[in-house]
């Protein structure tokens, strides 16, 4: 097996037992047995992979989205992983266009206090990131909405 498709199925086992083997079987509606094949390093089960519906499922559950992470981390990205979980149904567009009209107001005045004497010192660098990433935030919530919107 590849070291990529080992790297995968370890971080799928912990994601199964992150949640518990019989919460995941519950809420994937897959057995232990085929649960266990998804993460199984024997070469008989090699090409065998959860399918991405169930790996949604459980992360929701999970305390980390592990498969998630190990796919990230194959591809050289960073994840911001935010416990606060705001990427609900609640709230609407409307609400979406307030809190990003909000956010990206909140971005301008870290941009233009840190820029203030030509320099962006590291501390006002993490600043202007942690507000980048609550903008992309809002606009991942604003793009959640536009979908659900656009399938009624």
């Amino acid at each position: 097996m590849s070291g990529m498709g080992s790297y995968l199925k370890k971080h799928t086992e912990a994601l199964v037992k992150d949640v518990g083997i019989e919460a995941a079987c519950s809420l994937t509606g897959k057995s232990k047995a085929t649960l266990g094949r998804y993460y199984s390093d024997s070469d008989e089960h090699s090409d065998r992979f959860m399918p991405i519906d169930a790996v949604a499922s459980l992360e929701e559950a999970s305390r980390y989205p592990h498969v998630t992470g190990a796919l990230a981390e194959l591809r050289g990205i960073t994840m911001s992983y935010d416990q606060d979980r705001k990427n609900s149904p609640e709230g609407g567009v409307n609400s979406d266009v307030v809190a990003l009209a909000q956010r990206f107001a909140m971005l301008m005045s870290e941009y233009n206090q840190s820029i203030e004497d030509g320099i962006i010192t590291v501390n006002e660098a993490k600043r202007l990131l942690r507000e980048t990433l609550a903008l992309q935030h809002v606009l991942m919530d604003m793009k959640l909405h536009l979908e659900e919107e656009g399938r009624n």
